[in-house]
């Protein structure tokens, strides 16, 4: 079944009765009961399947999890409470009766760098950022740490470089690593992971899964290895995604390949638009003819129903002699472009990383990213480019 008609179906349809509803209804109860309690007794060991506590389970939440389990083609996904939440999830399932060491990309989103810095490293594991771009110098890094977790991003943010996700796995797995990999910025539209040889991916789903800007979650999919610890550990520290989220989630999922190809199509339009404006000093868009994963992408990355590229809906770029203060009255200017922080909505939408993304990183460590205070990343939306564009050019001027 293609992506499309995944997106719509699955997960939906459950019989209730005599009766099916079109799409999955809110199941707002915390607990469930039987007409005899030997069945919730089955229930609440495995032995039948049945909901008995929200935290356990939840009928609405179950359908988003199916649903992204066949777009990702996974055996098992856990909806949480936040795309964070679903990265520290997956880590610990990493880490799980292993070695606690990680090696992770040198570019990630900050509070994922907060996260293994300042919550894991403290608690004992050993963490080790190296560059995924350059095979030879990262597979040296994990040869020497024999980490049990590698950790990157598809497309790092906001560089928006792009590693070959395909190699990076070989990696892992020749020093007995479970590979984990966020995928919230190339959805399961543009890539399926672990078809490429990841162990868990993970999803900010408050981006383009839900797409809207009004559901905040997480979502990660994996093997059937890792069921039994995902099982535990989403059971016992409740990390739960409410059934109303998850709702809103999966309507936003029924349109997702549609919205992401077209964010994907103004992306390239706005990024070649940026390219040729005289204050923009760079741009970062992995479609970018010099962009130097450019073929990487091309070669993982799924094309649109056409056949047409895609290179994802982000686009970072630099403001040419700008500052902080620069920077913040060029965004004060945009009248149809969203200042927020966040991405992948239907609404286009633009964030200072210094300011927000990254705002917990030290100075130093950002220079050494690349990020400095010229630097905004751009979420495309489904807009007309050209409208996009208008904001854009008056918002810059001369």
């Amino acid at each position: 079944m293609k992506l499309h008609t995944q997106a719509v179906h699955a997960g939906d349809r459950k019989k209730l009765g005599d009766y099916v509803p079109v799409t999955t209804p809110i199941y707002g109860a915390t607990s469930f009961f039987y007409d005899e309690v030997a069945d919730l007794d089955r229930v609440l060991g495995n032995e039948k399947e049945g909901q008995s506590y929200s935290r356990y389970g939840n009928p609405t939440v179950d359908a988003l999890e199916q649903q992204v389990a066949a777009l990702e083609g996974a055996d098992v996904a856990l909806a949480t409470s936040s795309g964070m939440a679903a990265i520290h999830l997956s880590l610990l399932a990493a880490l799980t009766d292993r070695r606690k060491s990680i090696v992770a990309a040198n570019v990630l989103y900050g509070q994922t760098i907060s996260l293994l810095m300042d919550v894991l490293e403290p608690s004992g594991v050993e963490i080790r950022f190296d560059d995924p771009c350059d095979l030879d110098a990262f597979e040296a890094a994990v040869a020497d740490a024999k980490p049990s977790c590698v950790f990157i991003e598809t497309v790092s943010n906001p560089m928006m470089r792009v590693p070959a996700l395909d190699k990076v796995a070989e990696i892992a797995h020749r020093y007995h690593a479970a590979f984990v990999v966020d995928s919230t910025f190339t959805t399961p539209v543009l890539m399926r992971p672990l078809g490429l040889g990841a162990d868990i991916v993970v999803h900010s789903a408050t981006k383009y899964l839900s797409g809207h800007g009004d559901a905040l979650g997480g979502v990660l999919v994996a093997g059937e290895e890792f069921r039994q610890s995902l099982h535990v550990l989403g059971r016992t520290l409740g990390m739960n995604l409410g059934p109303f989220e998850a709702y809103l989630t999966m309507r936003g999922i029924k349109t997702l390949p549609l919205r992401v190809e077209k964010q994907c199509q103004n992306a390239a339009i706005v990024a070649e638009w940026l390219r040729a404006h005289p204050r923009i000093e760079r741009t970062y868009f992995p479609g970018d003819p010099e962009h130097p994963d450019r073929e990487i992408a091309r070669r993982l990355f799924e094309r649109g129903q056409g056949g047409e590229e895609l290179y994802g809906g982000m686009v970072s770029f630099e403001v040419a002699g700008a500052g902080k203060a620069d920077v913040f009255a060029l965004m004060d200017r945009l009248k149809l472009v969203v200042r927020a922080t966040s991405l992948g909505d239907v609404h286009s939408m633009v964030l200072h990383p210094a300011m927000s993304s990254h705002r917990d990183i030290a100075p130093k460590q950002r220079q050494r990213m690349g990020i400095g205070d010229n630097l905004l990343r751009l979420s495309l939306g489904i807009e007309a480019a050209e409208d996009i564009i208008a904001d854009l050019d008056q918002a810059l001027g001369e």
